[in-house]
């Protein structure tokens, strides 16, 4: 299959050699590029805001998709054959690194039955797992950004309290980075039973030395983060 990829950033790159390793024919649409007249499918790996201005530059005659988690297919117009496929992992380019795909999600979806199957067809290509998001695409995508980005912030914030206590910074997000990883695995299934700490064996002994500590340490902002998500464990072991 001929592709075009709009956009050279961390994701079209990524994917214009994800791509061409699952035998298509990819051109890499950035400046002085122009998208091919034979292409099968044109994607938009582009800004959000971007898309509605970018989509009027593509023929109305190719099928047009766009990588976006939080876009509706509106964005692209009212042309018959538009879609979108955002796979649901981080993408830091082909120069930094490549995720493993294999399995993970990805939202999909067309305006037509054939668009549909061309979506599908292009994520299991990568080894994705195809999903249909039925709701709104907004809180999809907020629900990626929680579980993506503040997940690592977490741990930011768990390697400046060790920190605090003298470790490294850098050796402390290593130290830490294991007990993250697998206290995510676990809460896959059974988040209640999986979450451990004194939150939640409601040890409140425990629960007011760290906090004074965090007081004392200066980290009155890593302290209201403590605070809240302890409160959430709490509700999700009631």
């Amino acid at each position: 299959m001929r592709l075009a990829i709009v956009g050279p950033g961390r994701l079209g790159r990524s994917l214009d050699v994800l791509w061409r390793r699952a035998g298509h024919d990819v051109t890499l649409v950035g400046r002085g590029v122009v998208v091919p007249d034979d292409a099968d499918a044109v994607l938009l790996a582009v800004p959000d805001r971007a898309l509605p201005e970018v989509a009027t530059t593509i023929a109305p005659y190719h099928t047009l998709l766009h990588a976006s988690g939080a876009s509706a297919l509106d964005v692209l117009g009212n042309r018959t054959h538009r879609g979108s496929l955002h796979p649901l992992m981080t993408f830091p380019g082909p120069d930094v690194a490549m995720p493993d795909l294999t399995g993970v999600a990805a939202a999909v979806d067309g305006s037509d039955d054939a668009t549909v199957t061309l979506t599908t067809s292009l994520a299991r290509d990568l080894g994705l797992r195809p999903v249909r998001v039925p709701g709104d695409r907004r809180l999809y995508h907020a629900s990626a950004v929680i579980a993506g980005n503040f997940a690592t912030l977490l741990l930011v914030e768990a390697g400046r309290v060790l920190a605090a206590a003298g470790v490294d910074p850098r050796e402390a997000r290593a130290m830490l980075a294991p007990l993250a990883v697998q206290s995510l695995l676990n809460g896959v299934d059974d988040p209640a039973r999986a979450i451990t700490g004194p939150a939640a064996r409601g040890d409140h002994a425990v629960l007011d030395a760290h906090r004074a500590a965090l007081r004392d340490a200066g980290l009155a902002d890593a302290l209201a983060v403590y605070d809240l998500l302890s409160e959430r464990v709490s509700i999700l072991r009631s």
